[in-house]
């Protein structure tokens, strides 16, 4: 028997939050016929739903219309999702077809979309590593987790940004029909059944707040541009013109991070760009971003992205000619 899958979009949806989870519970119905899925679309309204990149998809049935028991409820994400924040008939539609699902799933920022139908409250979850201090300041009583591809609770499921939901359909494939069945359709489709690492190796920059200070702004991008330089608090101390106590404390209350920890992160992404556009040897990376040796230059990768510097270089080099 064919497990249903209520597939949920929206005007602004993310094509490939669609399209990659279809794909994979099609890929496994067509490995295995006996034992896969049956998928629907709905929307608010039925006809075409326009994708933010422009390409439409057909829904046949609006999401007041679909009725009877579901098997997984899947809601996607993309740009269009702060618009639809206070669409009362889409978030009541979720919320009503949550209470006839055995699971309920979102992907990238959807995960916003089932906080306002109360699907995560008390639970923990994720979402695009861009985003996920939005969620837990909007959603208190959700434990937030941004560097998971997918979180697993009880019977809500959520999942990072846009090709995570290729994760997050193979791990429910896995959990209805084994392993096996989820290995042969992540062969099929030339994915990771199982991606190495966290989604924290994706992002960009280790942000921290711009100060509003003139002067420790210039101090930031010192720190930001001399890695192998003396950086201790002292140092930058004397450099800010203020005592140790107060550069500190001040420093901590501009940009929400000690000046250690921020001297940390500066020589971590150092080390990153580094690693992404030379191939000199992990322990020339670790000199030249200040972070001294291969040792430390691992335990800081570890730390921040939960992958060695081995294997992010593997995974994200440019060419080096």
């Amino acid at each position: 028997m064919h497990r249903r899958v209520v597939l949920v979009v929206f005007d602004g949806f993310q094509l490939l939050d669609l399209a990659g989870p279809a794909d994979v519970f099609a890929t496994a119905s067509l490995l295995s016929p006996t034992r896969g899925y049956q998928l629907e679309i709905t929307a608010v309204r039925a006809g075409t739903v326009p994708a933010h990149n422009g390409l439409t998809t057909y829904v046949g049935t609006a999401i007041a219309d679909i009725d009877g028991p579901i098997d997984t409820l899947l809601v996607v994400g993309g740009l269009g999702v702060p618009d639809r924040l206070g669409d009362r008939d889409l978030i009541e539609g979720i919320a009503r077809l949550a209470g006839s699902a055995r699971r309920v799933a979102s992907v990238c920022n959807g995960a916003f979309l089932l906080g306002e139908a109360g699907l995560l409250a008390g639970r923990r979850a994720t979402t695009h590593w861009l985003v996920t201090g939005e969620l837990a300041g909007r959603y208190p009583e959700v434990d937030v987790d941004g560097d998971p591809i997918y979180i697993n609770d009880g019977p809500v499921w959520t999942s990072a940004g846009a090709s995570a939901g290729v994760d997050l359909a193979l791990a429910l494939v896995a959990a209805d029909h084994g392993h096996a069945l989820a290995r042969d359709v992540a062969c099929g489709l030339v994915v990771y059944l199982h991606r190495p690492g966290g989604q924290s190796q994706f992002s960009t920059a280790m942000r921290a707040t711009t100060p509003h200070d003139e002067p420790l702004r210039r101090l930031q991008a010192y720190i930001d541009e001399n890695p192998t330089a003396d950086l201790s608090v002292p140092t930058l101390a004397r450099r800010a013109a203020m005592s140790e106590r107060h550069f500190s404390r001040v420093f901590t209350e501009q940009t929400g991070i000690s000046p250690g920890r921020y001297v940390e992160r500066s020589r971590a992404d150092a080390a990153r760009r580094l690693l992404e556009v030379t191939g000199q040897p992990l322990d020339a990376v670790a000199r030249q971003s200040g972070l001294g040796a291969p040792e430390t230059l691992y335990r800081v990768f570890r730390r921040h992205w939960r992958i060695s510097p081995g294997d992010y270089r593997r995974r994200f080099q440019a060419k080096v000619s």
